[in-house]
């Protein structure tokens, strides 16, 4: 399959460069698979299109102050994007900065254009498209928590002036280089309301990491090979979704990673699993690649916001969705002036 079936062109101006207030003002795209129709809404609505019983999914992860800027050696800068952890004090990045080599300590910043901190950190490996891994003098996190900047997506130029409006209110173990922004749209009085009628939640974790941030270059959508994230999906969890399923209720992922973490969790129970008890528990990486021809062995529902060109994300709500069906989704869209991307619009396909 080429990638190019999975460009589109935006206009500019629809690309969301500020959250909305509240949160569930957003609007909300409802698309039935079985009608192959779509209507507008607002967010605020999502409960008239879920009923009692219905699961839904949210991924827990908490967007930690990944960016942190440094000094090498020659005095020059050097801009670091935390990715995933090795061991605390050692971790997969992101390094902007010439001449960044193997051995070469980076001693980090208070800001973008702050103090020597006192901290280092040494670069352990080197790879590709400015991958590093850094090892550092402490824990990574205690010192991202001190003098680290929460990383907005690149498409975004406006200023965040409340960082915990990149982050859901749920948001819970710390870990990903971007928010789940599925559920960015929901706000303490719309889950009180989905509880009062019977809706159930349950919580798995995947930490956001290289994918999110880079289109699919290769030429065709097999070429591409998918970076592994971090996942749980603990016990309890596993027992409510196949509950959930055993009686005949609703299984709805909030957010594209959620949907990666039902559906890895679905593939290591086996190429058979029983259809009452579809997932096991499990905590590890992932690097599962869901595009169109796929079978959904968990997934019922999805909510989702609206992805860039070439993304794996745009792949996979396409594999859920239908390609056909999403293509006209995503043109009426930008006809009716959604707001696209991390602080934009969600969809709900049903």
């Amino acid at each position: 399959m080429k990638t190019a079936e999975f460009d589109y062109e935006l206009p500019p101006e629809l690309i969301a460069q500020t959250p909305i207030e509240p949160r569930d003002a957003s609007r909300l795209m409802v698309i039935d698979r079985r009608t192959n129709t779509f209507t507008h809404h607002r967010f605020s609505d999502l409960p008239g299109y879920l009923r009692s019983g219905d699961l839904l999914v949210y991924n827990e992860s908490r967007v930690i102050p990944a960016r942190l800027y440094a000094r090498k050696p020659t005095g020059g800068r050097a801009e670091i994007l935390l990715l995933r952890p090795r061991t605390e004090d050692t971790w997969e990045a992101l390094v902007g900065g010439k001449r960044i080599r193997v051995g070469m300590q980076l001693e980090l910043l208070d800001g973008p254009e702050g103090r020597p901190t006192g901290t280092v950190a040494q670069v352990t490996e080197s790879g590709e498209g400015g991958w590093r891994v850094l090892t550092f003098d402490q824990p990574a996190l205690s010192i991202a928590a001190q003098v680290g900047i929460v990383p907005l997506p690149p498409y975004i130029h406006t200023p965040l002036e409340n960082a915990s409006r990149y982050q859901t209110i749920y948001a819970h173990t710390p870990g990903s280089a971007a928010a789940p922004t599925a559920g960015l749209h929901f706000t303490p009085k719309l889950l009180h309301e989905l509880r009062n009628m019977g809706v159930r939640s349950s919580y798995v974790t995947l930490h956001i990491g290289l994918d999110t941030f880079r289109p699919v270059s290769e030429a065709t959508v097999e070429e591409h090979t998918m970076h592994t994230e971090y996942c749980v999906l603990t016990p309890d969890s596993a027992q409510e979704i196949n509950e959930a399923r055993l009686q005949g209720n609703r299984v709805i992922a909030v957010g594209t990673t959620s949907v990666r973490v039902l559906e890895s969790a679905a593939a290591r129970a086996g190429a058979s699993p029983c259809p009452w008890q579809p997932v096991a528990a499990f905590e590890g990486d992932t690097n599962l690649f869901i595009t169109p021809g796929y079978q959904f062995r968990t997934v019922d529902a999805l909510i989702t916001n609206f992805h860039l060109p070439r993304s794996t994300l745009l792949m996979l709500v396409a594999a859920f969705a239908g390609k056909e069906l999403l293509d006209r989704a995503y043109a009426e869209a930008i006809r009716e002036r959604y707001r696209f991307y991390s602080f934009g619009d969600a969809m709900l396909i049903l």
